[in-house]
């Protein structure tokens, strides 16, 4: 199912012309009527009529979040305030919100690149899609209210938390798909089966919208065994104005709207540009975007690009499932260690639940990191040797995939946090 097939189907040479002329002209714009662009560009001695191809994007320098920072609130934004329509912050979770402003033109293209996302995975006007995305400065819960809306599904605005008044909303109103964060459906499924809820037996829902935090293959294929729907990746971030951009029923990668996008892979340490398929560091460039323009900007989200064109028929490129930040890397011990890798490790273990929580401290100079792990509710034993058993298989699969020793605490079902957001899976206290 397409939205526009026009345009997502752009024949691929096609699609290059047009992002080079939508980079030709948003440089050229932003040079004339932009000190911020204006400085950053003369300070590598690049002008607009240097960019004389898509490849030359590559002269123009890196954005970083650290100047959305410096240049708090609005000092980036290239329209007059009366031009601003609405404003959202950023969650914050690695470092200070930002501020990101949009003009009309910038929520209808938000809006459209969800209709087609959604649409791509079959939803549309005989759906009701709830979302347990957060509303208010968050820009999951409006992004995907208006995409669903402008498909023509019924939206239930649940937000977040009232988890068993969610679910009998979900009965009540037939709900067919969910938008919400992977950590959040798991605690609906857990709070599901304390209750006596089986989602195919006792509900409508059938897909899943799943985004705004790290997940992995593992923890989908959990989902879906455990709840019987399909799960989607969605992707976006605030910057780019919020999730926007989803797996099609392929599920081979997450579709950029190409003419609003371009996406770039890089080295995280040289910086310089990787090929198709290599995983890098990304960076994009916002083709549209009026309030709050974004070019070259370093998202800090690790993933590849793939060019070829989708099964589903879209010509549209591709971005791999994100594995993690690059600047959420954990060094331990000298070691790089991302939690992508740690939540990998631990779904390659069946008896292992959902829920789990790394821990880092420091002794002196010597560097302790620690697992805490929730075990399934039909693996856990009151027999001591089984669990000791089953902790040590647990630390020898985090040593083969880390190569570092990693000492594992089990944890009864339920004895871990769980959250409404953002997982928040990390506490490293060694700078304390």
């Amino acid at each position: 199912m397409f939205w526009n097939s026009e345009i997502e189907c752009l024949p691929r040479e096609e699609l290059r012309k047009l992002q080079y002329s939508s980079i030709k002209s948003l440089i050229s714009k932003l040079y004339s009527s932009n000190a911020f662009y204006k400085h950053k560009m003369d300070s590598v001695n690049v002008k607009p009529d240097d960019i004389r191809s898509l490849s030359d994007i590559s002269k123009l320098p890196f954005m970083t979040k650290q100047e959305f920072r410096d240049n708090y609130p609005t000092k980036m934004f290239s329209v007059p305030n009366t031009d601003i329509v609405r404003y959202h912050v950023s969650s914050g979770t690695t470092g200070k919100p930002t501020l990101v402003g949009y003009t009309r033109n910038d929520l209808d293209y938000w809006t459209d690149a969800l209709a087609r996302s959604l649409t791509s995975i079959g939803v549309g006007e005989d759906d009701t899609l709830q979302v347990s995305y957060g509303y208010g400065l968050f820009t999951g819960g409006l992004g995907l209210h208006y995409g669903a809306e402008r498909v023509g599904a019924s939206v239930l605005p649940a937000s977040t938390g009232s988890t068993e008044r969610q679910l009998e909303l979900m009965q009540d109103l037939e709900v067919t798909v969910i938008a919400c964060t992977p950590s959040y459906f798991i605690h609906m499924m857990d709070v599901a089966k304390e209750i006596g809820i089986d989602f195919l037996r006792d509900t409508k829902l059938r897909k899943a919208v799943l985004g705004a935090e790290p997940w992995s293959e593992g923890i989908r294929k959990r989902i879906e065994e455990s709840s019987g729907i399909r799960a989607y990746d969605i992707y976006g971030t605030s910057e780019l104005a919020g999730p926007m951009f989803t797996e099609c029923e392929e599920r081979n990668g997450i579709h950029i709207c190409g003419d609003m996008a371009y996406m770039e892979t890089i080295d995280p340490d040289s910086g310089e540009s990787l090929e198709s398929g290599e995983r890098g560091e990304l960076v994009i460039t916002m083709l549209k975007k009026e309030a709050f323009p974004l070019v070259r900007y370093r998202i800090r989200d690790l993933s590849a690009v793939y060019d070829d064109v989708c099964a589903c028929g879209r010509s549209s490129p591709r971005i791999a499932r994100i594995s993690g930040r690059s600047d959420d890397m954990l060094i331990v011990r000298g070691i790089n260690v991302f939690p992508s890798q740690i939540e990998y490790a631990l779904m390659q273990v069946p008896q292992v639940g959902n829920q789990y929580m790394i821990l880092l401290t420091r002794d002196g100079a010597l560097d302790n990191m620690v697992v805490q792990v929730e075990i399934n509710p039909e693996s856990f034993s009151d027999k001591v040797e089984d669990m000791i058993s089953l902790r040590s298989h647990i630390e020898s699969e985090l040593k083969k995939y880390l190569n570092l020793a990693v000492h594992v605490e089990l944890k009864a079902p339920g004895e871990l946090p769980r959250f409404d957001g953002k997982a928040s899976r990390v506490k490293d206290k060694r700078s304390l």
